[in-house]
This record gives C-alpha cells, structure tokens and sequence, in this order.
C-alpha cells in the first residue's frame, strides 16, 4: 500500500503541464527529422523546416511551442491499494495543478477554456477545469497521462456508426481530405473502434497517448488487426499528397494509432481524432515516494536545421502596401511582412460584424489593412508578445464577405485553407490570404517587435491588438484571383505520388 500526498498529485500535474508546453517527445522530434530528409515538396519542407526551429527554440527558452495551449486531458489509472493523504477530491487536486500551471508568472500558458459554451463563453482564467477519465487497477502507485490538447486539432475529430460490413479504412480514407489542414499536418492520428459511441471517442483519444513508433512496427510486422489497419492507414493517407500544413507533400501522417473494444453485433463505431504539429503529451507515475521526476530530452535530440526564405522571397512593407501590390503575389510566394498589422479572431469578429448590422463605428479603422487571426500568448520577462501563431482561418469564413465589403480590409492572415464562400469574396474584392505556418508560434513571436491592445480588451487573449511586425514570414494561400495552394497542392502532390507508385509497379 502506498500513500499519495495531496501536494505531490497537484505539483506533478503543474509540472507536467509546463513541461510539455515547451518540450517535444522524443519520437515527435524524431518522426519530424525522417519526414523532412524525406520531403521534396519544398513548400512542405520549409514548413517542417520552420515547426523544429520552433521546437528547439521553446525547448531552450521554456516558451510555448503554440499559442493555443490547450485543453487539458488527464488518464488517471488508480490503484486499488492507493490511500490519499489529501483534503481535496482528485478532481480537485487534478485542476489545482493546472490552474497552477498555467497561471505560472515565469511561464504564461494561454487561458483558452469557455464556460458555458452555448451561452456567456466566459474565459475561465485559469485553463480549468479539465477533462478527466478514470479507471481503478490493481496495484499500489497512480499512473497519469497528461496532455494539453489545442482547439485546431481537436476541431476536426471525427464519428461514424459504420455498419458491421463497412469498411473502417474506405470511410478515414473519405474524412481525412475534408479535415483540411486546420489540424495541422503532419502530426498522429487517433482511431478508435467498437465499444459504443462515446468508447469509440475514449479510445481515439487515449490513443494519442502512445508514441510514435510505425517504423518499428513497418520493420516487424502486424501482429493483430489493429497492426494491420495502422500500416494501411498509414501508407493510404500519406499517398493523399496533403502533406505538412495542407500545402501539398509526402507526410501528412508520421502515425496513425489504433485502439478496439468488443461492440455490439448491430454496430461498428469508428472515431477519428487527430494531435497536431504542437503534440503535447507525458506520462507519469507516483508510488508515495514525492512528486514525479520528468526528465528533459536533451538539445542534441533536435537535428540540425535551418530555413531561409530564399532568393524569390519579397518584403512588404505593410505601412504602404497597395492593391496593385496585391494583385502581383501569386500563390505560393513568400513573403516577409514588416510594418503594423490587426488582429482579430472568433469573438472580435463577431462583435464587429454585430457593430456592423447596428450601424455603429468600429473601434478600429480597417481600410487597407491587415488582420492577422491569432489569440496570443501573454508576455513574460522583456517579451512584446508571447508565442503567437496563427489560429485556424475556416473558423472567419463566416465573417469574411462582411469583413471585405463593408471596412475595405485588404489582407487577412491565418493558418490552412479557406473555405468556398471565403475564397468567392476575396476574389469578389481583389483581396488575399496569407498563410503563417501553425505550430511554430514562438518563431512567429520572434518578429513581433512591438504589441498594443487596441480594441476589445475584455475579450482577453481575443481582444484586438496592433502588431508590429518585421520580417515575419509568410505564403500566399489564396491570391486576389482565388486560387488557392491548398487546393493545387495537394492535388499535384497526390498525383505525383500515384505516378510514383505506378513506376515501382
């Protein structure tokens, strides 16, 4: 029997949670460098090329790898012969620590949990509460699985009641091109199958706990069904061609990992969920000894990479940017933005286009600019900003024909792909999307030279800022004509590699 402390349960969770707000596992890290000798999409590459420059960097400097530092997930496996030496319920104690975490001044992780979600969505403060599961085992110690699971990601999960004939592969097969790149690509899939609905979630989540290990499994062989399904899911959804960041590639998935449960006869229930770029998860242990001991990778884990914008890269001066100037980037260009830009994400734009249809002034003055979608860190030390990387740009489709025609807007800025109705008005008002690569949110940061809340300041992390930025790197994903890289990249990509299959044949 052993006895657990109160405060050891609250301060392995806190660290845990700042642990992996700044460290990679070392398979991610590992999966990363084989995807990126391995690409030859360039576009893909400097992607991949820049989300490890940002991982070694967080590493070093103990920042977020990604502004949205998620919602927190906890597997707790509960000993049966655990006795606590605690006044708090472990739910308590669970949500203590990530309170703790993410309130932690040296440290600021991002507050991104609503309550009342169909209603007020008032911002908790404080990341709390999480989502916990259960289970009692047999034994004497706590084993914990902590994960910080960010919105992008866990947006573009996936459900199916299958019939027992279905196909579980034929029906991802069919999701995984709709799920875009809002989830950031290359990252791990989780597949979950049988049990009932809700088991089926359960089970593609815990999934994503497992490390990423395909290669070993590749070199060996399936020894089950679920083995089996994870090779063919795996080399499948790779000939896809949506590589990293949906611009077209040879990795879209480093791993795809499979968990099932005895179901009824009547049902096949399938859930997809996929972790992204910023996969952030630990395990640990507590025996009554003290609280858990994680151990950093070492910097020599990172591989030795660099990325340069290249000799066709154009620098904007956002301070005088023209239409005529817009109208001359092409898709795929990059570009280097320096000057003052907005931002603006989910709830400022709603306040706006509400201000809008009542007729009343924007607190700011859009014409011309720039609104960069982004919900970023809060700065510590000398910081201007914290991480701030892009936020998934679908989610103001909605806004953007409004956005467009009545303030003048010229240029937004986001990650993945817009939508039909969006890329119809940016064509409609010669206007452009710009594509800043998700998962490297603290190498963004690093070109923001100075930030100002302008507008919206109860809205906390959604509030409008004016960034000024310099040399901040970024694609053309959709140009004033509405031609958009995620969807001919891809598709060059997916058809270079059936040509590639079709000349191994």
């Amino acid at each position: 029997m052993s006895v657990i402390r109160q405060d050891d349960l609250i301060d392995s969770i806190a660290d845990a949670l700042q642990f992996i707000s700044y460290y990679h596992p070392v398979d991610f890290i590992q999966a990363m460098e084989k995807a990126y000798n391995k690409e030859e999409s360039q576009a893909a590459k400097d992607a991949i090329a820049q989300i490890l420059i940002n991982s070694r960097m967080c590493a070093q400097g103990h920042r977020p790898i990604c502004q949205d530092t998620g919602i927190v997930t906890v597997f707790a496996r509960v000993g049966m012969n655990v006795q606590w030496d605690a006044e708090m319920s472990v739910t308590d104690m669970i949500n203590e620590g990530v309170r703790r975490a993410y309130l932690n001044s040296d440290n600021l992780l991002r507050a991104s949990i609503l309550a009342d979600p169909d209603g007020a969505r008032s911002n908790t403060r404080d990341n709390t509460p999480a989502v916990i599961h259960y289970e009692l085992v047999p034994g004497d110690r706590v084993d914990v699985d902590v994960a910080a699971k960010g919105g992008g990601s866990e947006a573009k999960s996936k459900f199916a009641m299958l019939n027992p004939s279905d196909s579980v592969v034929d029906w991802i097969l069919s999701v995984v091109p709709t799920m875009g790149a809002g989830w950031c690509p290359p990252g791990m899939l989780g597949v979950g199958i049988g049990g009932t609905a809700e088991k089926a979630m359960l089970l593609a989540k815990q999934a994503l706990m497992e490390p990423i290990d395909i290669h070993e499994l590749q070199a060996r062989g399936a020894g089950n069904r679920a083995e089996e399904l994870r090779l063919e899911l795996f080399d499948k959804i790779n000939r896809l061609g949506i590589g990293a960041q949906g611009l077209g590639g040879l990795t879209t998935v480093m791993d795809v990992k499979v968990m099932d449960y005895p179901t009824h006869a009547a049902n096949k229930p399938v859930a997809l969920i996929p972790n992204c770029a910023a996969t952030r998860h630990v395990h640990f242990s507590l025996d009554g000894s003290g609280p858990a001991e994680l151990v950093p990778p070492s910097l020599e884990d990172w591989p030795d990479v660099s990325w340069e914008p290249g000799d066709s890269v154009r620098r904007i001066n956002l301070d005088t940017v023209t239409p005529a100037d817009v109208e001359s980037w092409q898709p795929g260009d990059t570009l280097l933005l320096s000057g003052k830009m907005l931002t603006g994400r989910d709830a400022a734009h709603k306040k706006m286009v509400d201000m809008l249809a009542n007729d009343e002034p924007l607190p700011v003055d859009l014409k011309g600019r720039f609104i960069y979608y982004v919900g970023p860190v809060d700065p510590v030390a000398d910081e201007v900003v914290g991480p701030a990387g892009p936020t998934t740009a679908t989610r103001m489709d909605k806004f953007t024909r409004t956005m467009l025609a009545e303030t003048g807007l010229q240029g937004m800025i986001g990650k993945a792909e817009r939508g039909p109705a969006a890329i119809d008005a940016i064509r409609e008002f010669s206007a452009v999307y710009l594509m800043a690569v998700g998962g490297a949110a603290y190498l963004v940061s690093k070109a923001i030279k100075a930030a100002e809340v302008v507008a919206f300041e109860e809205l906390g992390m959604e509030a409008i800022y004016e960034f000024t930025v310099e040399d901040m790197p970024v694609t053309v994903a959709v140009d004033c004509r509405g031609e958009s890289v995620h969807q001919t990249g891809p598709a060059q990509w997916r058809q270079r590699i059936e040509e590639q299959q079709l000349e191994l044949k």
